[in-house]
C-alpha cells in the first residue's frame, strides 16, 4: 500500500476472498492448492538435499584426510632401517622402475616377504608385512608388494632349465 501498487479497497477484497475460500473448505473437507506454499516446500526440499549432498562430500573428504593420516603415522612408527648397504633394490610403482639402496639382510628380507616397500610421495620405505597389510586395507595404492617366482614350468618352454635368480640386478 506505501508504495501505491495497491489501495485499501483491493486488501479488503483478497481478504475477503482468502476467507470466503477457507470457509467452503471448512465444510466441503477439500483442500485448495496453493501454489505458493507448494513452491516454497519444493524449494525447501530442493535445499535440504543439497545440504546433504554437500556435508556428504565434506565428510568423505574428512574421513580421507583422517586415513592418510592414520597411513603416514604407521609408517613413521614402524619404518625399518634400510641398512647401509650399496646393493640397489629394484621395484616397480605406479608403472615406474624405482630404485633403492639397501644392504643384502635387508634385501633378503624384502625378498622373503618379511619387509614391505611403501610409498609415499617420492619417499619408499620399509615396513614390516603385518603393518603393510593394515596399510594395504586403507590404501592399497601406495603398497609395493614383491611377486614371488611362480615354479610352475611349462613343459614347452625352451628356457626351462635356465632358473632365473632371485636377486638378479638389472
Amino acid at each position: 500500500m506505501k508504495a501505491g501498487l495497491v489501495d485499501k479497497n483491493k486488501v479488503k477484497q483478497t481478504n475477503q476472498d482468502k476467507a470466503r475460500q477457507k470457509k467452503i473448505e471448512r465444510r466441503t473437507g477439500t483442500e485448495s492448492v496453493d501454489e505458493a506454499r507448494l513452491a516454497a516446500l519444493e524449494t525447501q526440499r530442493k535445499n535440504a538435499e543439497r545440504a546433504r549432498e554437500l556435508n556428504a562430500q565434506r565428510d568423505a573428504a574428512a574421513l580421507q584426510k583422517a586415513i592418510a593420516a592414520q597411513i603416514v603415522q604407521m609408517v613413521k612408527q614402524n619404518r625399518q632401517d634400510k641398512g647401509r648397504g650399496d646393493i640397489a633394490y629394484n621395484y616397480t610403482h605406479d608403472g615406474k622402475i624405482k630404485r633403492m639402496y639397501v644392504s643384502a639382510a635387508v634385501q633378503a628380507h624384502i625378498v622373503a616377504g618379511h619387509l614391505v616397500i611403501v610409498c609415499q610421495g617420492e619417499t619408499a620405505e620399509l615396513v614390516p608385512k603385518v603393518i603393510a597389510d593394515k596399510i594395504a586395507e586403507r590404501d592399497p595404492n601406495i603398497v609395493v608388494r614383491v611377486k614371488k617366482a611362480s615354479t610352475d614350468v611349462d613343459e614347452d618352454d625352451p628356457y626351462a632349465a635356465f632358473q632365473v635368480p632371485d636377486d638378479l640386478m638389472w
